[in-house]
């Protein structure tokens, strides 16, 4: 925004008294909340070139004026500009570790989303790297009858996959156990991507396939890796703040019923929810999505906080979604101290 400096300070002005009272914001109010020592006339005549640009509008003709989703981008992006560093993520780990959240991956994550809801007043959430960039550490196999046989994969951090598989032949313990303590020597490290990669090459190589035991085992690893599924597991909490908003929400920039069920819909089919994400976390770091800047119109009336974290294996996120009359500085704030938290935790476990 190529604005003179008090035109500046009179919209942010306005988008945070907007935000704390929720009421449109008078001409005569902001005299003194820009601190210009400006007349009321000159603010009314900066307020008329702010709403012409588009960061401002008048819901009646004798009311205030209220920002519009532009007004709040160059809110937003003054706070990423002036902003200084603030002591969260310390606050935010203590928390994690007061409310006993084990070093595990699942657990944290729940935890996280927990506290960044309570601490925003919004939709809390927090995504898990895909198991794709998971670390195998190791894998257990147990024996289920038959042919079939259960597998615990443990990767690093405490995530744990289990699937049930077919081997084809009757295996009693002592050959699944002979069979799992091969892999984890041979294996454990490697991303499970890269391990899958690794169990192809050995099985190719043909003098290994003379060792029964080698054999068996990558027979074994190769059921063991193929179609893992791959879904982001999505932690939520929250939700039921929405409905406050729904309720409270008047005009045009209020939380319709009709919008918030479309949000829980999609919290309730959490992969959709996790792929729309997905879609705009581009790069590790701070992004931030408001209102009319989302590609699905049905969620136009909502914002986005959100910041990615490394658990030493891969790359997850942690963020709100609320109105778009959020306290953004609050948000930015938790959201960020959050992200550092966790991987703070969990970068420790790896």
């Amino acid at each position: 925004m190529q604005q003179p400096d008090r035109s500046r300070r009179i919209l942010a002005a306005l988008v945070r008294e907007y935000i704390s009272t929720g009421e449109p914001v008078p001409s005569s109010l902001l005299v003194g909340a820009a601190g210009l020592g400006v007349s009321s006339a000159t603010v009314r005549n900066i307020l008329v070139h702010l709403e012409e640009e588009g960061f401002v509008q008048q819901p009646h003709t004798s009311a205030g004026r209220i920002p519009t989703d532009r007004g709040y981008r160059f809110y937003v992006d003054l706070l990423l500009e002036t902003k200084r560093s603030v002591r969260t993520s310390s606050a935010v780990e203590a928390r994690l570790r007061r409310d006993g959240a084990a070093p595990l991956v699942d657990a944290v994550l729940s935890q996280a989303s927990h506290v960044v809801s309570q601490a925003s007043h919004h939709v809390g959430f927090a995504i898990r790297p895909a198991h794709e960039v998971a670390v195998f550490d190791r894998v257990e196999f147990i024996p289920l009858g038959a042919t079939r046989v259960l597998v615990v994969i443990v990767a690093r951090g405490g995530h744990v996959i289990q699937k049930v598989i077919d081997v084809g032949e009757p295996l009693d313990a002592d050959d699944l156990r002979e069979a799992a303590s091969y892999l984890n020597v041979e294996f454990s490290g490697l991303p499970l991507h890269r391990a899958r990669s690794a169990v192809v090459e050995r099985m190719n190589e043909e003098r290994l396939l003379y060792d029964a035991l080698m054999a068996r085992a990558l027979r074994l690893a190769s059921s063991t890796f193929t179609d893992l599924p791959e879904e982001h597991a999505l932690y939520v909490d929250g939700a039921a703040s929405l409905l406050d908003e729904a309720q409270e929400a008047q005009g045009a920039q209020g939380i319709t019923l009709g919008t918030l069920q479309t949000l829980l819909v999609m919290i309730e089919e959490k992969q959709r929810l996790v792929r729309l994400l997905n879609e705009y976390i581009d790069g590790p770091g701070l992004t931030i999505v408001i209102g009319a800047e989302h590609p699905d119109p049905s969620l136009r009336s909502f914002s986005l906080v959100a910041s990615t974290y490394e658990d030493g294996a891969g790359i997850g996120t942690i963020g709100v979604i609320g109105p778009t009359r959020m306290r953004y500085p609050r948000a930015i704030a938790v959201v960020e101290g959050a992200a550092q938290a966790v991987s703070r935790l969990l970068r420790n476990t790896n």
